[in-house]
């Protein structure tokens, strides 16, 4: 069984899995309240693959899936990203999962490549911010390398993030490794590997419009952000030059697909636009077409 696009409404291509089964949790409680206060989220943080699978189920919405190995640069041990793949193929109707690797381990191309093989993932995220690390070292080549030549998307966080924001020095968490530009270098230099930047790169939206203008590999996610709140080049570009290049990304359980969809009902679109953002641009870049 696998995710049908004709009974699907929609594809969320950012949803995080923040609790596995053995109740581990993706990121320790101090970075966990500070991004929940920076959204305002009052929704359950901690919700399980089964829960998520029911809750778009019964919403019509494919979900792709993943969490964030940051081992080296916190310290908190990481939710297993190959439970996390063999969970979601319970529910391959409408779950996709995507697997993460602390870039900074020695062995991140051989566990990209085992997450891929052996677990059916299907793509991989990267929180350069987090992970504390620079997109376009080329330490990190042979990585990406291998996930070039397994041929899955990779989804890199760009722009700010609530994780540590309000937090003495952000918790050491830094920005610039989340500058879109930084990631251009890796779309030049691996012109087969198929990169999404995750969320309104503000604040640097111009530069990532850019870089997904230029670049015919590179792609943008819209989640993280109320469609309400988008830059206005932002929803010039999606409605134009970008039209085949933007998707809808909620960011749950931070922000919930209900009200993501609530507030891009309320953009000025055209309406040949709206299925490509919402299904059709992520349909192609995760090849379920």
């Amino acid at each position: 069984m696998s995710v049908d696009l004709g009974s699907m409404k929609a594809i969320d291509v950012h949803v995080h899995v923040e609790q596995d089964e053995h109740g581990g949790f993706s990121i320790d409680d101090e970075l966990m309240a500070a991004s929940a206060a920076y959204f305002k989220s009052t929704e359950d943080r901690t919700p399980t693959i089964d829960d998520i699978a029911s809750y778009y189920r019964s919403r019509g919405i494919a979900a792709v899936v993943f969490a964030v190995d940051a081992f080296t640069a916190t310290g908190h041990p990481p939710l297993c990203s190959a439970e996390i793949a063999d969970a979601a193929a319970r529910h391959a109707d409408v779950l996709i999962p995507f697997g993460s690797v602390d870039p900074h381990h020695p062995d991140a191309a051989d566990r990209a490549r085992r997450l891929v093989t052996e677990h059916g993932v299907r793509g991989f995220k990267f929180h350069p911010s987090l992970q504390a690390f620079a997109p376009n070292h080329t330490r990190f080549y042979p990585l990406y390398e291998t996930i070039q030549e397994l041929a899955v998307p990779v989804l890199f966080h760009s722009g700010q993030t609530g994780i540590g924001a309000g937090l003495p020095g952000g918790r050491g968490i830094k920005l610039g490794y989340s500058n879109p530009m930084l990631v251009d270098d890796v779309a030049a230099d691996f012109p087969g590997l198929t990169i999404i930047l995750a969320h309104p790169s503000v604040p640097w939206q111009d530069e990532a419009i850019s870089v997904a203008t230029h670049k015919a590999n590179v792609y943008i996610d819209l989640s993280g952000w109320s469609p309400k709140y988008f830059p206005a080049q932002l929803v010039r570009a999606s409605n134009s030059l970008l039209r085949h290049k933007v998707m809808f990304g909620s960011d749950f359980p931070l922000i919930t697909p209900d009200r993501w969809l609530a507030d891009f009902a309320g953009l000025d679109l055209k309406p040949e636009v709206r299925p490509l953002i919402l299904k059709y641009n992520a349909a192609r870049v995760l090849r379920l077409s």
